[in-house]
């Protein structure tokens, strides 16, 4: 398991919401591309991004950084936020990201069946949970669908990576959600990145406990940029 930078860009500033909310917003810094090469150069193998503002519109508006982000760095990395037509996955690959994430759109069970079948392996699920319901609309409505039920059906339509994030903990630094973490990677085939609450070393180490050989990853944020630990400390 490794642990995999987030930069969620908002107005194309790397920033941070708490508990997914976009009135709680902290800006780090004003250069995505600087930030992409710091977390490269501190031993980085992926980095995941989030088109915030994409999320919360439904329209993707940071393409221009994703490319510039993708130009300059060597390491693989992954989209999300706004994807929510084949169109916009396609752009999405376009700019040299190599997955990408679907969140509210994989709700739509045609759609993600059709995409799976076009994309495979470019493709990952984003499921953010809140109180155990799939939440959408970049995390401003939670819908009727249970997370853990969805998460079982969308592995066995084939896709075989899912990002949990669980909204409640996310931006929080009080520990991941280690029973939900560990319940999911029991519910499906395939891989499961986790999101959300990592705060320290130990709240790594935790997730290695669970001891899951599907647990491919954690995605940190916050931690890292507020310097509670670097990469090079979980390496």
């Amino acid at each position: 398991m490794f642990v995999i930078p987030a930069i969620d860009l908002k107005d194309g500033k790397c920033v941070r919401l708490k508990q997914g909310r976009k009135d709680d917003v902290t800006v780090y810094s004003d250069d995505p591309v600087a930030m992409a090469k710091r977390w490269e150069g501190e031993g980085a193998t992926l980095i995941h991004v989030v088109d915030l503002d994409g999320a919360f519109s439904g329209e993707q508006k940071n393409l221009n950084w994703v490319a510039k982000i993708c130009g300059a760095v060597k390491c693989n990395v992954q989209l999300g936020g706004g994807l929510r037509s084949r169109e916009a996955v396609e752009r999405a690959l376009g700019t040299g990201v190599s997955r990408v994430v679907l969140g509210t759109k994989a709700l739509s069970e045609p759609f993600l069946d059709r995409i799976l079948a076009e994309y495979g392996e470019s493709i990952i699920v984003g499921i953010d949970a809140r109180d155990g319901k799939v939440a959408v609309e970049g995390w401003t409505q939670k819908s009727d669908v249970d997370a853990f039920d969805f998460a079982r059906k969308v592995s066995a339509m084939g896709a075989n990576r899912i990002v949990f994030t669980d909204v409640q903990t996310d931006g929080m630094l009080t520990g991941p959600p280690l029973a939900s973490v560990g319940r999911l990677c029991v519910s499906v085939h395939g891989f499961v990145i986790a999101s959300g609450g990592v705060g320290s070393v130990e709240d790594v180490k935790a997730l290695q406990h669970l001891r899951h050989s599907n647990l491919e990853g954690v995605i940190v944020g916050k931690a890292l940029y507020e310097e509670k630990f670097t990469l090079k400390d979980v390496s």
